[in-house]
């Protein structure tokens, strides 16, 4: 061999390190923009003086449809690389046939303007979140990265509030729920997504130290901590620690149905003190009688609405993301105008049953709630047990919970619908892969 073949080779071999050196920085800045996008959005810090719940939730979706879409692009493009096996994992019965659900419920929408625009923002969402998990090639690489993303939102939050603290917590000058001057709210719209989100960050934050990086995520988990105390979400607060506790339990459970049991019944539960204090006087009395606020901050009000329009349409809905602010609720009789300026029922079981019917809600049901605690159990049994399991599934099960009180199931870039995404999508491919250390 000459030294020109030998020159030839190095070159080709340096050019190679060089193409690999920059995918590798292209998976990472894709996974962390994706995070930050998603977390912070394009619109964070918004003035609340002079505006409406429901026009918070709106956002500048042009802006936000054409970030996504391009993102969807670039990170499925990125994971296909090494992950296309993954992908094909999400041909599944159970997608197809709720993908399949929803197509048709937007065809059947009472809008199926507003119905088609959502869905194509919540498809390029999902596409993002499906992507996200097979973009690191190890657990190293997904904590340091995990790391960046919740230090980089957790900067942007108290910042917010040495440079624009009238921007990032409520005060009593608000247009709605001046009552919530002082709670904390960050880069959010709302001091309950605020609380929603630093739970599920403490989560990935205690994965983080758990994983070996014990400075940043010790430094994450007690900034999440303080700030989630700070909002006053106390739904939010409560429920964290419940999960923690529970998925603590569970991961010493071996039995599926005994796990399902333990980890479910709270869910039955919230749901029948909740929104069945409004269909039962025996829950209502029951409800009533424990140590909590029996209206549930107002919200048997839009319950009791939901629940008595959702009979007109039980079996279809009124299409996907269509509902609210819609036709469907106006010439409201007196004494419900407010549910015109309504975003959701505060309640995610009973808005896709708005939404999408009692078939939607089933599929719900065996999709997103039955499907990751079988994932979870499957990962388990085939060794993918350590922490980033243990994480995903408090991040999943923390969403459901929540989901009893707060309504973001399929609600387009939802920063907890999102990040509950991912936790889902993790435990998919953890039940099918082995985790790389």
């Amino acid at each position: 061999m000459n030294q020109f073949s030998v020159a030839s080779d190095f070159c080709a071999v340096a050019d190679e390190l060089r193409g690999l050196q920059l995918l590798d920085i292209a998976r990472a800045a894709a996974f962390i923009g994706a995070l930050l996008l998603a977390w912070i959005s394009l619109h964070p810090f918004i003035d609340l003086s002079n505006m409406l719940l429901t026009e918070v939730t709106m956002g500048n979706e042009a802006w936000t449809y054409a970030a996504f879409a391009a993102l969807a692009v670039l990170t499925v493009a990125l994971a296909m690389r090494d992950g296309a096996p993954g992908f094909a994992t999400l041909l599944s019965p159970g997608y197809l046939a709720m993908g399949g659900w929803i197509t048709v419920m937007v065809a059947m929408s009472i809008e199926p303007g507003t119905s088609a625009r959502r869905f194509v923002l919540a498809m390029s969402v999902a596409a993002v979140a499906a992507s996200l998990m097979l973009l690191p090639r190890n657990q190293t690489e997904l904590r340091n990265w995990l790391a960046t993303a919740i230090l980089t939102l957790l900067t942007a939050c108290y910042l917010g509030f040495l440079l624009v603290p009238n921007l990032s917590i409520h005060l009593a000058t608000d247009a709605q729920e001046p009552a919530l001057a002082g709670a904390w709210r960050g880069v959010f719209g709302h001091k309950n997504m605020a609380a929603g989100m630093m739970a599920m960050l403490l989560f990935l934050s205690i994965f983080i130290m758990r994983a070996g990086s014990w400075l940043a995520g010790g430094i994450a988990a007690g900034l999440t901590l303080l700030f989630l105390i700070n909002t006053e979400g106390k739904s939010a607060l409560a429920l964290c620690f419940g999960v923690l506790v529970l998925t603590s339990l569970a991961a010493m459970i071996r039995s599926f149905w005994f796990r399902a049991a333990v980890l479910l019944m709270p869910l039955v539960l919230l749901n029948m003190i909740g929104i069945g204090s409004v269909m039962s006087e025996t829950l209502a009395a029951i409800s009533k009688a424990l140590p909590l606020d029996a209206s549930f901050t107002g919200r048997t009000d839009i319950w009791t609405f939901g629940l008595e329009v959702v009979r007109l349409k039980l079996w279809t809905g009124y299409g996907f993301s269509a509902f609210w602010g819609s036709s469907a609720v106006r010439n409201l009789p007196q004494g419900m105008e407010w549910a015109a300026t309504a975003a959701h029922s505060h309640n995610g079981y009973l808005d896709i049953t708005l939404a999408l019917g009692l078939p939607g809600l089933a599929l719900l049901i065996a999709v997103f709630v039955i499907k990751p605690l079988r994932d979870f159990h499957g990962a388990d049994q085939g060794g993918n047990n350590g922490p980033l399991a243990q994480a995903l599934l408090q991040v999943w099960l923390f969403g459901l919970y929540l989901s009893s009180l707060e309504s973001f199931f399929f609600d387009r870039a939802d920063q907890m619908w999102f990040t509950m995404m991912v936790a889902m999508f993790g435990l998919h491919y953890l039940a099918r892969f082995r985790l790389a250390e």
